[in-house]
């Protein structure tokens, strides 16, 4: 195997450059996760509230098919029991 000189400084240089820009790039990624997070539970925040606002739905709908009233009682219930 022959040693290619311009290959190895391309490869320290490049080493160089991503130590000394490491530095700089991390306020930008620290931004860019920031941004992620904030989507991220903003997303989850809407399907949480969608969620809830189905369960409610099918809870008024199950109500209505089984005859409930607004004051919570059964119509098929006897006024003895």
């Amino acid at each position: 195997m022959r040693f290619h000189l311009p290959s190895y400084l391309l490869g320290v240089a490049t080493g160089v450059t991503g130590a000394a820009v490491v530095d700089r790039l991390r306020p930008l990624a620290v931004e860019l996760a920031t941004g992620c997070y904030r989507v991220a539970d903003a997303l989850m925040l809407r399907t949480a509230r969608a969620r809830e606002d189905l369960s409610d739905l099918l809870a008024e709908a199950r109500a209505r098919a089984r005859g409930t009233i607004a004051r919570g009682h059964l119509h098929s219930v006897p006024k003895g029991t």
